[in-house]
């Protein structure tokens, strides 16, 4: 363990990319999923078909593979990414697909009635969906959204293949340096599930919150 405490420093920066990763693309994939849901639901059939298609596509395959196709396979057309910024397009997408999902699923979970209510006030399409259904939507898909952001952290450690230094990384090397295994797979162990902890207490709270109002 003397092994873990010296190199803590190195081990909470890893960290902190792992939340940085996390956290940019989690932010990033609510716009993509917002707006995927919305096309899925009230979109016309070529902006329905595209939504449909691409929630397929990245629902069907890994997450790694998206990974090295973005960070790897663009290369091929001229476009070479830092592996960091290579790290948050890919997961955004990634989870934009995931949250789009849980957005619809909460969209329609919001009485039709609200809608033709607000409509009837005089009140487009557009406005009735910006302040009537979205705020509630929102509400209603926290519990999903949050196993959606705690998954998301955990899936960070992917992005380990093409050299970010975040959680796993930083213990792949410090395992590289000392030839030790457990104390450093251990230790990251116990920050994932620190992080993830932490994570849910928080959404926790804000469910909390919202339902109040």
């Amino acid at each position: 363990m003397d092994l873990v405490i010296d190199n803590l420093p190195f081990l909470f920066k890893g960290a902190y990319y792992t939340l940085l990763i996390t956290v940019v693309s989690m932010f990033f994939g609510l716009i993509i999923g917002l707006i995927t849901a919305i096309a899925r639901l009230k979109g016309n059939r070529f902006f329905r078909t595209i939504a449909r298609v691409y929630v397929s596509i990245i629902r069907g395959t890994p997450p790694l593979v998206q990974l090295v196709i973005v960070y790897y396979g663009l290369v091929d057309y001229g476009i070479e990414l830092g592996a960091l910024t290579a790290a948050y397009i890919a997961l955004s997408i990634n989870i934009g697909a995931y949250v789009s999902e849980a957005f619809r699923g909460a969209i329609q979970a919001v009485p039709a009635g609200q809608t033709e209510a607000a409509l009837a006030t005089g009140m487009t399409e557009g406005q009735a969906i910006r302040r009537i259904v979205i705020p509630q939507a929102i509400r209603i898909s926290i519990p999903p959204l949050g196993n959606t952001f705690v998954g998301m952290l955990k899936e960070t450690s992917l992005v380990s293949v093409i050299a970010v230094t975040e959680l796993l990384r930083s213990a792949q090397l410090l395992i590289a340096q000392y030839y030790v295994y457990m104390p450093f797979y251990l230790s990251i162990a116990v920050m994932y599930w620190i992080l993830s902890t932490a994570f849910t207490f928080i959404l926790n709270e804000i469910e909390k919150r919202l339902s109040v109002y």
